[in-house]
């Protein structure tokens, strides 16, 4: 048996942590794959928000939720905005409430999607501040990075640096990553204290 690919384990991680009932939220939607994993594993009872900028991720991700059994999934609210809006945009009542923030960076991958189209280092860094203002005690932030791809390797390298100069009283952060190939996606993740 191989490894796990690094989106399995960002999975893993972020089901470790969630219960049915919790509210969680997909920093960016882009197709729906963690929007949708984030509904079932909180359940009818919970919350998801699930956050991009292109139109088109919402629409993908509203599509892909719509093939699965509703009866099981979350409510979920889609948000046309940038994931470093999210403290704004997620209510109040959620604040220091929320069990899991993932993130899966670079571009949307769909057919006919604009490539150039990337999230950007200064945006992201601040969706991850906010992400651990959101956050509950032992709630968990899992960042998937893209280095391969323009413009991918200095959000990846912002990610790690911030994740590193996090304080342990703050949290604790660790990476999944393959190591003989520097151009493959790798994870970071952060645990709250």
């Amino acid at each position: 048996m191989g490894f796990q690919s690094v989106l399995s384990m960002a999975h893993q991680l972020a089901a470790a942590r969630l219960q049915p009932g919790d509210t969680a939220i997909d920093a960016t939607a882009g197709t729906g794959a963690d929007t949708l994993f984030l509904a079932l594993a909180c359940g009818r009872k919970g919350q998801i928000f699930s956050f991009d900028v292109q139109n088109e991720a919402l629409t993908l991700t509203e599509q892909r939720l719509a093939k699965e059994d509703h009866i099981k999934q979350a409510k979920v609210t889609l948000i046309h905005r940038s994931h470093a809006d999210m403290k704004e945009a997620v209510p109040a009542e959620y604040h220091g409430r929320i069990g899991a923030v993932m993130f899966n960076l670079g571009y949307l991958p769909a057919e006919g999607a604009d490539p150039s189209l990337i999230t950007e280092p200064a945006s992201t860094i601040a969706a991850l501040e906010a992400a651990m203002e959101l956050l509950r005690p032992r709630g968990i932030i899992t960042a998937v990075l893209y280095p391969g791809h323009a413009g991918g390797g200095d959000e990846a390298a912002a990610v790690q640096e911030w994740a590193a100069a996090l304080p342990q009283t703050a949290g604790q952060s660790l990476i999944y990553r393959q190591l003989q190939k520097a151009s493959a996606p790798y994870l970071i993740a952060i645990e709250k204290k």
